[in-house]
């Protein structure tokens, strides 16, 4: 219970922008001003928090504002793509203190986690970090994984790794306690942690990566799924006379909506001059963001591809909501940025249109407030989140 509490009020003050008072947090807590009096003592002790002056509200003696001392913890969050993998080292609060990508020349899993361990310890040198203060490291990995072992099972996009035991193999590489999330899922607990007001609805975060995948969150929780693989939706059909899939379908989202099958169809219809589609990761994402910048220069073919490939999201997003019903969508991941401005002018109006519940709402469609880094970011959020955020289910004991 006192580590719930505790949890509750550094919650409470990380969430507020000016810092609270002791009374404030009485208030904001339900806890007893004896409880919030002995707690603050003690994240003052260790350095989470500080007195950060005093004002003055009505009759009675000046409070004392509370505030996070967001560089009192760190944590690093790593981001597994098959083109490239992203490094950041947040503080506190959320924010990137340090970052750093590294193009993958290899997808050879010993390789890639040596990389890995080598990065994160060249992050911590650069910033000066007491390794004492790093909560641990999270890692956000193309599914499906095996959670409760830390184990990456043979995502589709990244070849070689079989069952590789990421989490324990990493862990002891680094010497530090790591996480490893499911990159949609991360991306979905980044956009919760760094909001700038408590989250208390529903949104659907629709992750544009390599491949394209969802999360869910509820009442300020990602919903995770009873294995943690929430959002494989690479196998929905979004148009029933695309392309044939390899699971034996035709138009699924794997083979209409991602920055590959997009780049193909660009191909197709003469954006690149006769160049023939590649199937790498690196000269993908290449062509997608000279794609994405002869649209935005006015290309009617180079728009056409990107409209038609919204017009396939929106499908997926339509399918998604009616089945969740969701208060809003959140669009994001390291390929979203180069799209944005056509796929929010369009999704919009096509989700509208074909929504269940149309006659009582309109679901609002918006970008990512993290930005490319949501990936690396939000896993590193998934570490502090783990460690500081509170729930209810801390409370249950065990039998």
């Amino acid at each position: 219970m006192g580590d719930f509490n505790q949890s509750v009020i550094l919650e409470a003050i990380r969430r507020s922008v000016e810092g609270l008072s002791r009374i404030e947090l009485v208030e904001a807590t339900g806890l007893s001003a004896q409880t919030v009096t002995n707690i603050t003592r003690r994240l003052l002790d260790e350095g989470l928090i500080i007195e950060a002056g005093r004002t003055i509200n009505g009759p009675g003696k000046p409070r004392v504002t509370l505030r996070l001392v967001a560089e009192s913890r760190f944590s690093v969050g790593v981001h597994l793509d098959p083109a490239v993998i992203t490094f950041v080292l947040l503080d506190m609060a959320g924010a990137i203190v340090r970052r750093r990508i590294v193009r993958v020349a290899e997808q050879d899993p010993r390789r890639v986690i040596e990389t890995m361990a080598l990065t994160i310890d060249a992050l911590l040198d650069d910033a000066d970090i007491d390794r004492r203060r790093v909560a641990g490291v999270g890692v956000a990995a193309p599914g499906p994984l095996d959670a409760e072992r830390g184990t990456v099972i043979d995502p589709p996009k990244l070849q070689g790794w079989h069952r590789v035991a990421l989490r324990e193999v990493l862990a002891e590489a680094t010497g530090l306690a790591v996480i490893v999330e499911k990159d949609t899922t991360a991306a979905a607990v980044g956009e919760v942690w760094t909001a700038t007001s408590p989250v208390d609805d529903s949104f659907l975060f629709v992750y544009l990566g390599t491949g394209i995948g969802a999360s869910l969150v509820r009442e300020g929780e990602a919903v995770r799924g009873s294995s943690q693989n929430f959002g494989e939706v690479g196998h929905i059909i979004v148009d029933p006379e695309g392309p044939p899939c390899l699971c034996g379908a035709r138009g699924c989202v794997e083979v209409v909506c991602t920055p590959q099958a997009i780049v193909e169809r660009a191909v197709d219809a003469g954006v690149f001059d006769g160049d023939h589609a590649g199937g790498d990761a690196q000269t993908v994402e290449e062509r997608f963001t000279r794609l994405s910048e002869r649209a935005g220069a006015g290309d009617p073919d180079a728009l056409a591809v990107l409209r038609r490939a919204a017009a396939d999201l929106a499908v997926l997003v339509c399918v998604l909501t009616n089945v969740l019903d969701v208060d809003r969508v959140v669009l994001g991941g390291p390929f979203w940025a180069r799209v944005s401005d056509v796929y929010l002018e369009d999704i919009p109006g096509i989700l509208d249109a074909r929504s269940a519940t149309r006659s009582v709402r309109t679901i609002p469609v918006a970008g990512t407030v993290v930005g490319d880094d949501v990936g690396a970011v939000g896993a590193g959020c998934v570490v502090l989140d783990s460690a500081l955020t509170p729930r209810a289910s801390d409370l249950y004991l065990d039998r």
